[in-house]
């Protein structure tokens, strides 16, 4: 089914003063897609900034109305740089999240199907994930879904262009999002079978770690034997 939103602002878009307290398995999926995606920023020289629970907002007759994406990838990144307290896209260098994302609570699953769409749709952004690892939506549109991706399309519409279990392709970065652990994290990966996955930056100097204790024992065992 193709959905797709009109860009429209709503008043009770008001943001909360207070943040919405987070389950620790949410929690954890959103941290390893934080570090996936400042990794990804640091070692492709990309000119972006990752933030969880950002104010986002693109009325400045209205700038209480807005959404705070539980993460979102700005590129290019702000002038205000890792000080940025608010994203308001009517300032100079502000720009729209290129992605969103936003982990379905089991406490309050309804907003991130029925809601959030809207909001994203009038805010500018790119692209939105909603990842469900509990698949505690509700059915309408036929969910609930492992995995939602949203695009906004060269007509400017805000399209949900895939819905299902995954892995799907995200044009915004040129991979492709896959639920791992039995459904409870999502990853990123160079391809849809998952054999080039995105590192993080602890997990790539692990790797560079091991690979180097690796080749020095190979080389010393090169050695004994031609020592022998």
């Amino acid at each position: 089914m193709r959905l797709s939103y009109e860009v429209v602002v709503h008043d009770d878009w008001t943001l909360p003063e207070v943040p919405v307290p987070e389950s620790q398995p949410h929690d954890l999926a959103l941290d390893l897609l934080k570090a996936l995606l400042l990794h990804w920023v640091q070692r492709t020289g990309t000119d972006g900034q990752v933030a969880r629970n950002l104010a986002v907002r693109w009325d400045e007759s209205r700038p209480t109305v807005g959404i705070d994406p539980d993460l979102c990838l700005i590129a290019p990144s702000t002038p205000e740089g890792a000080e940025l307290a608010s994203l308001c896209t009517w300032k100079a260098g502000h720009t729209a999240p290129r992605v969103a994302v936003e982990v379905v609570s089991r406490n309050h699953p309804y907003k991130d199907y029925l809601s959030t769409q809207e909001r994203y749709a009038a805010s500018g952004t790119t692209e939105l994930w909603v990842f469900d690892a509990d698949l505690a939506g509700p059915k309408a549109h036929g969910g609930p879904h492992r995995l939602q991706l949203w695009h906004r399309d060269a007509a400017g519409d805000f399209v949900r262009v895939y819905a299902g279990p995954g892995p799907v392709f995200s044009p915004a970065l040129g991979a492709w999002l896959l639920a791992v652990d039995e459904g409870r994290r999502l990853r990123i990966s160079e391809d849809g079978a998952g054999t080039r996955w995105w590192m993080t930056g602890e997990e790539a100097e692990r790797t560079a770690k091991e690979a180097a204790l690796a080749e020095a024992a190979s080389l010393r065992a090169e050695l004994d034997r031609v020592q022998r």
